[in-house]
C-alpha cells in the first residue's frame, strides 16, 4: 500500500489536480490514473525537479509527470524494457538506472538531436569493461555514473567546470568522460552545477560553481566563482561522511560520530555550508566551510533522512519528527504559511498509516517541493545481490571450508561491508576457517560494527546474536551444512520464506532488520 504525503509547488508539472499553485500544508498524494497496474504498486522512489517528477515502483517500472509543454497527458510509462532500480531527475534531465547496470538518459544536455528521447548513455563509456553502472546521480544540467570498477563518469554541461576539467576547452560533452577513478559515492543535485566525490579513504573531492561558497573549500577560495578541476576538501567534520545533499546555494553534510559507549549507537550530526540569506543553511550566518547545525529539535534524535530542494532542506528524524528550514515561497515546508524560516521548525503532519516504521519513510525535495512517502527495503533483496555480483573483486577471495554456501555468501559481503579493509579481511578469513558457531557469530559483530545501515537497529541485531536461542540455533544449523533448505523469517506479523543462502545473505545485508527466525514445517 502507498502512503505519499505532498507539499509546495503545484505546477510545472501538475501533480494535483483540483488543488491550488501552492500546497503549504502537507496532504496525501493520490494518482489520476487508478486503474494502471503500475499504481497498484508499493511506491519505491520519488525524484523531483521544477519541469518533471518520476515516480518508481517495486516491479520495476515507473511513470512521469512533464511540464505541460513537454507533455499532453500526466503521467506517462517510461518505455524502457528493462527493470528499473532508480531514478534521478535534474532541471531538465533524467536518468534511469536498470538492474542489468544500464543508464538511459535524456535532456537538453544529454542529447542535443532529440531531448525527450532516453538513450542509453552506459554505453557510450569507451572503456568497453567499464560500462556496468552500479550508481547515477543526476545534477542540475550534468549526469554522473559510478560504475563496477568504481570509477566515476560526468556527461552534460561542464559550464561551471562540474565535470573536472576547464570550462573554457570542454564546454559540455555528449558522451561520459571519465572523471575519477576509486570512487565510493557520488553527491550532486537537481538543483547544483556542482558535484561532491568520495573516495575508499573517505577523502572527498568536488569541482564545479562555487559563488556562494557552496563546495565548503573555506572562507580563502569563497571568491572562486567556478572550481574547474576536482580539489580535495581539506577541513571536514569527524566522522563518516553518510550523506552530502547539494541544493543551489548551499550543502548539507551528514556525518556518523564513533560513541566511546559501544553499547549506545553512533550519532549523526549535520553540518552545512553556503550563504544564510538563501536560507537553506539552517543558520543565520555564511559559512564557507561545512560547520554543525545545531537544533533542540533533533539534538537528541536519530537523524534518518536528508533531502534539499533548491533553497529548502527537510530532516526526518527517529522520533517521527519532519524537521525544515529554508525557503518557503510556494509552500514546500509545509508550515501552512509562506514565510522562510532560517532555523529548523516542526513541520506538523496529517496522521501517517505507518507511523511505528517511520524509518522506512523517506524525504524528496525538488524545486519549491516536497515529498515524504514509506518504501520498506526489507523486500529489496535480488537488485542488491545483483548489484553485488557485479562486481570483479568479490571473486578474488578464497575460504578453506567445506560449507560452499558459507564461502559464497562471505566472498561477496565481506569487501562490501569492510570497504576493502584487508586487516580485518584477513580476520575473518580465519574466522570462518575454523567453522565455529561462537566465532562465527564474531563476523556478524565486526560487520555490524561497522554500521552502515540505519544505525538504530545496531543495537537491536546485538542483542539479538547474543540471546536469541532460535536465531543461534538455526544459523549454527546452516553453518554445519545440514539439510535444512528453507526458512520463514518473521518480522512484525509478516513472514518471508527464502532459501538457504538467501538468509545468509539477507541476514547480514538487512542486519536487525528480523526478530526472529524458525524453521519451516510447512512442508
Amino acid at each position: 500500500m502507498n502512503e505519499i504525503i505532498f507539499f509546495g509547488l503545484n505546477q510545472s508539472p501538475i501533480l494535483i489536480k483540483n488543488e491550488q499553485d501552492k500546497i503549504t500544508k502537507p496532504i496525501q498524494f493520490k494518482f489520476e490514473n487508478e486503474n494502471e497496474n503500475e499504481n497498484e504498486k508499493q511506491i519505491k522512489q520519488i525524484s523531483t525537479s521544477l519541469f518533471s517528477t518520476i515516480f518508481l515502483f517495486e516491479n520495476g517500472k515507473a511513470i512521469e509527470y512533464l511540464n505541460e509543454e513537454d507533455s499532453k497527458q500526466n503521467p506517462q510509462k517510461i518505455q524502457i524494457e528493462e527493470n528499473i532500480q532508480k531514478v534521478t531527475v535534474g532541471y531538465r534531465n533524467e536518468a534511469i538506472l536498470t538492474i542489468e547496470g544500464n543508464v538511459f538518459a535524456k535532456g537538453i544536455d544529454i542529447n542535443l538531436k532529440n531531448p525527450n528521447e532516453f538513450i542509453n548513455i552506459s554505453s557510450l563509456i569507451e572503456d568497453t569493461n567499464d560500462r556496468i553502472i552500479e550508481d547515477v546521480v543526476s545534477g542540475f544540467n550534468s549526469i554522473y555514473l559510478l560504475t563496477s570498477n568504481h570509477n566515476v563518469y560526468g556527461i552534460g554541461s561542464n559550464q561551471f567546470g562540474q565535470l573536472g576539467f576547464d570550462s573554457k576547452t570542454l564546454k559540455k560533452t555528449e558522451k561520459p568522460i571519465l572523471m575519477m577513478k576509486n570512487v565510493s559515492k557520488i553527491f550532486s543535485g537537481n538543483c547544483s552545477r556542482y558535484v561532491f566525490l568520495l573516495n575508499s579513504n573517505q577523502e572527498l573531492f568536488v569541482c564545479g560553481y562555487n559563488y556562494y561558497g557552496q563546495l565548503g573549500l573555506g572562507e580563502s577560495r569563497k571568491e572562486e566563482t567556478n572550481v574547474q578541476k576536482l580539489t580535495k576538501i581539506q577541513n571536514i567534520p569527524k566522522g563518516k561522511i553518510i550523506d552530502i545533499k547539494c541544493g543551489h546555494p548551499y550543502s548539507i553534510m551528514l556525518i556518523e560520530n564513533e560513541n566511546e559507549n559501544e553499547n549506545e549507537n553512533p550519532k549523526r550530526k549535520l553540518y552545512s555550508c553556503g550563504y544564510y540569506e538563501y536560507n537553506g543553511l539552517g543558520k543565520d550566518e555564511n559559512t564557507y566551510e561545512f560547520t554543525e547545525i545545531k537544533s533542540s529539535l533533533f539534538e537528541n534524535d536519530d537523524i534518518l533522512d536528508i533531502s534539499v530542494g533548491f533553497d529548502h532542506t527537510l530532516i526526518l528524524t527517529s522520533n517521527s519528527k519532519l524537521i525544515g528550514f529554508g525557503d518557503n515561497e510556494h509552500g514546500q515546508l509545509g508550515t501552512g504559511d509562506a514565510e522562510e524560516q532560517l532555523i529548523p521548525i516542526q513541520i506538523e503532519l496529517p496522521k501517517l498509516r505507518f507511523n511505528e516504521n517511520i524509518s522506512n519513510y523517506h524525504i524528496s525535495c525538488g524545486f519549491h517541493k516536497s515529498f515524504l512517502y514509506y518504501y520498506s527495503s526489507f523486500s529489496n533483496l535480488e537488485e542488491d545481490l545483483i548489484k553485488l555480483f557485479r562486481r570483479k573483486e568479490f571473486c578474488d577471495i578464497s575460504f578453506k571450508t567445506e560449507n560452499g554456501e558459507i564461502i559464497s555468501a562471505h566472498k561477496l559481503i565481506l569487501k562490501y561491508r569492510l570497504n576493502q579493509n584487508q586487516n580485518q579481511i584477513e580476520k575473518l578469513r580465519e574466522i570462518i576457517s575454523k567453522k565455529s558457531i561462537k566465532e562465527s557469530n564474531q563476523i556478524f559483530e565486526m560487520i555490524y560494527s561497522n554500521r552502515i545501515i540505519n544505525p538504530i537497529l545496531y543495537s537491536e541485531i546485538k542483542e539479538i546474536i547474543n540471546s536469541n536461542e532460535k536465531i543461534e540455533e538455526t544459523m549454527k544449523r546452516i553453518y554445519l551444512n545440514e539439510n535444512e533448505k528453507d526458512f520463514i523469517i518473521e518480522r512484525k506479523e509478516k513472514q518471508y520464506k527464502f532459501p538457504k543462502l538467501i538468509l545468509i545473505m539477507r541476514s547480514e545485508l538487512y542486519r536487525g532488520m528480523f526478530l526472529s527466525v524458525t524453521e519451516d514445517k510447512s512442508k
